[in-house]
């Protein structure tokens, strides 16, 4: 399914394929020789989301543009199934495998891997050719890399990169209830979606 979204569509390139049950709403280009598979959720709110040559989008993975922080997936990526890549930068030729989730602010540069449910925190960077571990988590520039068991390590370092405010633009101290009524209304948006495809 092919959408607008506050008046911008997308542009897919004609060698490019996207699936019939996936979704591509908004300001999304797809380059030539992508593969967007079944269930696959490439979507610009505020943001624009970029897609490069023979880059291949897997099986009900998500990819978010958001104000401030435009997507762009290199040439010769692999976006595994069920991968969360919300306003980041991941470089050419990187593999990043199933259930894998990289945040806003992240830069993954050239061939990188980011393993089976790897996490890239906020503002954090890979720096060229970094294999993050099945499920651990990288946070902070130049990133840490850490196991989960490691919680309290990794959460000493994300508390000073700012994830309220680069998620959601609010502060620490925003109540659920705010952030919640922010975000109903700023999803509200997709009401006007327009089928183009």
């Amino acid at each position: 399914m092919i959408l607008t979204h506050r008046g911008k569509s997308p542009t897919i390139d004609p060698t490019a394929t996207v699936a019939p049950t996936a979704v591509v709403c908004g300001d999304v280009r797809v380059g030539p020789g992508a593969r967007i598979l079944h269930g696959a959720v490439l979507t610009a709110e505020d943001g624009h989301v970029s897609v490069g040559e023979d880059t291949v989008v897997m099986e009900n993975a998500l990819v978010k543009a958001r104000a401030g922080h435009d997507v762009r997936i290199g040439d010769a990526v692999v976006i595994g199934p069920h991968v969360h890549v919300n306003g980041a930068e991941v470089g050419d030729e990187c593999f990043i495998a199933t259930g894998a989730a990289i945040f806003p602010g992240a830069v993954i540069e050239h061939g990188c891997e980011v393993r089976i449910r790897g996490v890239v925190q906020v503002n954090t960077r890979l720096t060229t050719g970094t294999v993050l571990p099945i499920g651990w988590i990288a946070v902070g520039t130049p990133a840490a890399m850490l196991p989960p068991e490691r919680h309290e390590e990794v959460w000493a370092i994300q508390q000073d990169l700012d994830f309220s405010g680069t998620v959601y633009g609010v502060d620490r101290t925003t109540s659920m209830r705010e952030l919640l009524r922010r975000q109903s209304e700023f999803y509200g948006a997709h009401a006007d979606d327009e089928v183009i495809g």
